[in-house]
């Protein structure tokens, strides 16, 4: 029994002084932080409507944050994946963001959903998309003789005019689609 102690001791020092020392010179990245890199991409977020689905530490107490694509991902949630500015900051990391905050202070009707795009080309107003992210759509893809129509679910918003990536549902993969006028996705093989 004495010898059971001394070992899960000596095994609770090791990893105590491993993730002491693993933590030297790191700073745990905060909701505050990754809310205010998601609403600098023009989708209004609070720190209280932000899950970290991992710890994530960076060399320095605020890094600048990129976010790399918004998804919907269950109900009234959406996947977030973001990443330092620096690759040598952090490791890329995924957050969660609940649409309908716990305290109710933001509706979910006033959090546009909007994936940046370095390509933009239409007003950032949430009322001009003509197809959110999230929300089914009609890819339709013509190419001589062929012509395919899928039904897909959209991945970013769009205005009439702008390029979004959009996904199907089975299997699983994803295309670029310009967004019609109507609405209507159009795709190319």
């Amino acid at each position: 029994m004495k010898r059971y102690f001394l070992i899960s001791v000596l095994v609770l020092s090791a990893v105590t002084a491993a993730s002491a020392t693993a933590a030297q010179g790191r700073a745990a990245v905060t909701t505050e932080q990754v809310a205010a890199a998601i609403t600098g991409t023009g989708m209004s977020v609070l720190p209280e409507q932000v899950t970290l689905l991992s710890d994530v530490v960076a060399k320095s107490d605020s890094p600048a944050l990129n976010v790399l694509s918004i998804e919907p991902w269950g109900d009234h949630r959406m996947r977030v994946r973001m990443e330092c500015a620096s690759e040598q900051e952090c490791l890329p990391f995924y957050v969660s963001v609940h649409l309908a905050p716990k305290n109710g202070a933001v509706s979910a009707a006033k959090l546009p959903v909007q994936t940046p795009d370095a390509n933009w080309r239409g007003s950032r107003d949430p009322n001009s998309f003509a197809v959110r992210a999230g929300s089914r759509a009609i890819l339709l893809i013509d190419r001589g003789h062929v012509h395919i129509r899928l039904s897909v679910v959209c991945l970013e918003n769009g205005a009439a005019g702008q390029k979004i990536r959009v996904e199907s549902k089975d299997p699983h993969q994803t295309f670029v689609a310009e967004v019609d006028d109507s609405g209507v996705l159009r795709g190319s093989l």
